[in-house]
């Protein structure tokens, strides 16, 4: 028996579409692990994992990390068939939520999006990320922590897309001084909101608190739009909170949209604004 760590995976969530391929690579692991003529404590004792850990895998209860694949791979001598699966666990790893998000902003020509509370997920540091999911009630477990934390950064690459989306967004000040976790956190978040604003395809703007006209009472807005002329979009305030297509809805989100755009500062003020606020930090 290994006592060895038990983290080289995340668990399936049930009903999960993922669930078939997560049972067919641990099938697979079973098969070339019996192949090399080892038991499942043998496998884990070379890999440094826990048994429990393997039998899970095994079982399809266990969506291994892609280096957990590659090593056992290497130590199986499988000729690169469990290799193979490793861009499919790397994408299975986020929650059934966060994978259909990431798809629509993978697709998106133009994203507006406008937050009142924290700052957006997509601007948000690893560090700033997993702050927030430490602070859930009822907490969340450590694994679960980590991995919210990998999907919401993974949907980052949107940044890094060819062509470039085009991204406005619109943050609250007060997204902008709440320390969450601590200044140190805040001050690395702030640093990193303005390596973003240098982006060309990149529009942040500030809504001051002070302002007596605000368009965004009704809570967070989001529109996605897609190259064939479609949209979704969705707003807490807005059609019970649901993601909405209908051409007459997205009006009435890019409406207030607009009216948020026009209300806040300009980009370059905005900038201003976030120095500033570094600057007192």
């Amino acid at each position: 028996m290994n006592d060895g760590v038990d983290e080289a995976g995340w668990d399936v969530e049930p009903g999960d579409e993922i669930e078939p391929v997560v049972q067919a690579v641990g099938r697979l692991l079973r098969v070339c692990r019996e192949a090399a003529g080892l038991r499942p404590g043998e496998l884990a004792e070379v890999l440094g994992y826990g048994e429990d850990l393997i039998r899970k895998i095994e079982r399809g209860q266990r969506i291994p990390r892609p280096e957990f694949l590659d090593k056992a791979d290497h130590v199986l001598h499988a000729n690169g068939h469990l290799r193979a699966f490793m861009e499919d666990m790397r994408r299975a790893r986020y929650p059934k939520k966060v994978r259909r998000l990431k798809e629509l902003e993978d697709r998106a020509v133009e994203m507006l999006l406008y937050s009142n509370h924290n700052i957006h997920g997509l601007l948000q540091t690893e560090e700033y990320a997993r702050t927030l999911f430490g602070m859930t009630q009822p907490a969340l477990p450590d694994d679960v922590i980590e991995r919210e934390t990998a999907g919401r950064v993974a949907r980052q690459s949107v940044f890094e897309k060819e062509p470039a989306p085009t991204l406005g967004f619109v943050q609250e000040q007060v997204t902008l001084e709440r320390p969450y976790g601590s200044e140190a956190v805040l001050r690395r978040q702030l640093e990193h909101l303005l390596e973003l604003t240098q982006l060309r395809h990149v529009t942040l703007q500030v809504m001051p608190t002070n302002r007596h006209d605000h368009a965004g009472t009704q809570g967070l807005i989001e529109m996605l739009k897609f190259a064939d002329g479609t949209a979704i979009g969705r707003s807490d305030g807005a059609f019970n909170g649901r993601p909405v297509q209908h051409p007459r809805e997205l009006r009435i989100l890019e409406l207030r949209y607009s009216m948020i755009r026009a209300q806040a500062l300009p980009p370059r003020e905005s900038q201003d604004f976030i120095e500033q606020a570094l600057g007192r930090l």
